[in-house]
């Protein structure tokens, strides 16, 4: 009899370590990349030397207010429609690093990307951090660099649709480029938080600091 116990107690033992096995694993797991990097992909040094150099390049003609006003855009980013998408408003040197992620985007790696969101107004920044659902931000005014031109949200264009959606392994694999493009130019890249931000980079500036500095944009 007491043997017999001692199999049942083992068996169920073994049961439930079999059962605690998987959310041990995903436990285990959870704050790992999303991405698997390649350290090895480098950008072309004619390019780096280009944006040194300050080539001159010139944002994509404004996409058709439609555009951000699809079914998917909607359910994904429903606030875009009022964003500002002006590049003007955008800091001089993070607009040509950002404008240098497209070139490599759209000629390395054949992806057209858009400008969802660049410049934000303190006002508009307090209105996102109070959202609720499933915010856009946790920062309120002036604690953003959209709100001094130094950050930009991007998304991708395939056939003049907006794609933003994270369960698309094209648009997936076009962010992975995207960050790591980013990264070689000297932008932070949102996809390396905790809570990732796939679109988002800013330019943390030499010399600039975060709430210290006033905004060289004019308030809207």
């Amino acid at each position: 009899m007491q043997n017999v116990l001692i199999q049942r107690r083992l068996l169920i033992g073994v049961t439930a370590g079999i059962l605690a096995t998987p959310p041990l694993v995903a436990i285990a797991l959870r704050g790992k990349q999303l991405f698997q990097f390649d350290d090895n992909l480098t950008v072309p040094d004619e390019k780096i030397a280009a944006l040194l150099n300050g080539e001159q390049l010139v944002p994509p003609q404004p996409l058709p207010p439609e555009v951000f006003q699809t079914q998917e855009v909607q359910q994904v980013r429903p606030e875009i429609k009022d964003a500002s998408r002006d590049w003007n408003l955008l800091d001089p040197d993070f607009r040509t690093r950002l404008l240098l992620v497209y070139k490599i985007m759209r000629e390395q790696y054949g992806y057209e990307m858009a400008l969802l969101e660049g410049y934000r107004s303190p006002a508009r920044q307090d209105m996102l951090s109070h959202m609720g659902g499933a915010k856009v931000t946790n920062a309120a005014a002036y604690q953003s660099y959209h709100q001094y031109g130094l950050a930009a949200d991007n998304a991708f264009l395939r056939d003049g649709k907006l794609v933003i959606s994270e369960k698309d392994p094209w648009a997936m694999k076009g962010y992975e480029l995207y960050g790591q493009t980013a990264e070689q130019v000297g932008l932070v890249w949102g996809g390396r938080w905790k809570l990732m931000d796939l679109g988002h980079v800013e330019y943390h500036k030499p010399g600039f600091v975060l709430g210290r500095d006033k905004p060289t944009v004019k308030v809207q």
